[in-house]
């Protein structure tokens, strides 16, 4: 029995189980499984890896995208650039780490991505983020990062997000847990009433599928994705990777 698993912490309404779980019985995959590991600091890894023995391959969530790291064996390069790793690939008892949400959120993102999305701003720092950064690099757009410890050159305070920098700023991408679930009641502190359709708001959040930041812009006309498809893309990522010869 090969097996599969998700680390981070908490994991009580995670994607990616469900997901692999009903993928396998849909392809009548029988001889895989997919469990949560819900450790609660990053050196307990060593002890999932322990007892189990069978792992082929782990995916990566909240917080340990980039405490991982160390534990790794091999990485690809883009693991490397943007120190950030959210797949795992176990062969031989070594681990080689993957960023599969570069992946997931390009191709998601390219949905409603206009021509007029030259500047975004890019709402948090974590693991996400710098998945997120590494995108716009790529495709040349300009951000600017909001934090709520804001440091370096390129990074302002939500306090610090102005109608003007709205307007200026027409992508805005979510990468914090405001909104998810269970905490439905919370969204990024920003001057929406200077959004219009323009405006393009995308949250990595896809639990609920219009959060209030979502359904905020939404109100001024701005174009709207949650992170569900982003989700379904790096996952079925990361089956690849686990599979490739």
């Amino acid at each position: 029995m090969r097996q599969f698993g998700l680390i981070g912490y908490p994991l009580g309404h995670s994607f990616s189980q469900p997901f692999f779980t009903e993928k396998f019985n849909r392809e009548g995959i029988t001889d895989c499984v997919y469990q949560n590991f819900p450790i609660a600091e990053i050196g307990a890894l060593k002890t999932v890896l322990q007892n189990h023995p069978g792992l082929a391959g782990l995916n990566v969530t909240i917080p340990y995208k980039e405490q991982v790291i160390p534990f790794l064996h091999h990485m690809q390069p883009v693991v490397a650039a943007i120190g950030a790793c959210n797949c795992i690939r176990i062969e031989n008892g070594e681990l080689t780490g993957f960023n599969t949400d570069v992946i997931g959120f390009e191709r998601s993102l390219a949905e409603k991505l206009q021509p007029t999305h030259t500047k975004a701003l890019v709402l948090g720092t974590g693991g996400a983020a710098k998945a997120v950064c590494y995108v716009l690099e790529q495709k040349g757009i300009a951000y600017c990062i909001v934090s709520r410890n804001p440091s370096g050159t390129n990074q302002i305070g939500y306090e610090d997000v102005t109608p003007a920098i709205i307007d200026d700023h027409t992508l805005i991408i979510n990468t914090t847990p405001l909104g998810m679930y269970p905490k439905v009641d919370t969204f990024p502190d920003l001057p929406y009433e200077a959004m219009s359709a323009k405006h393009y708001l995308f949250d990595l959040v896809y639990n609920p599928a219009q959060t209030l930041f979502l359904r905020k812009g939404a109100e001024f006309g701005a174009a709207t994705k949650n992170g569900m498809d982003m989700l379904v893309i790096q996952a079925e990522e990361s089956w690849r990777i686990w599979n490739e010869k």
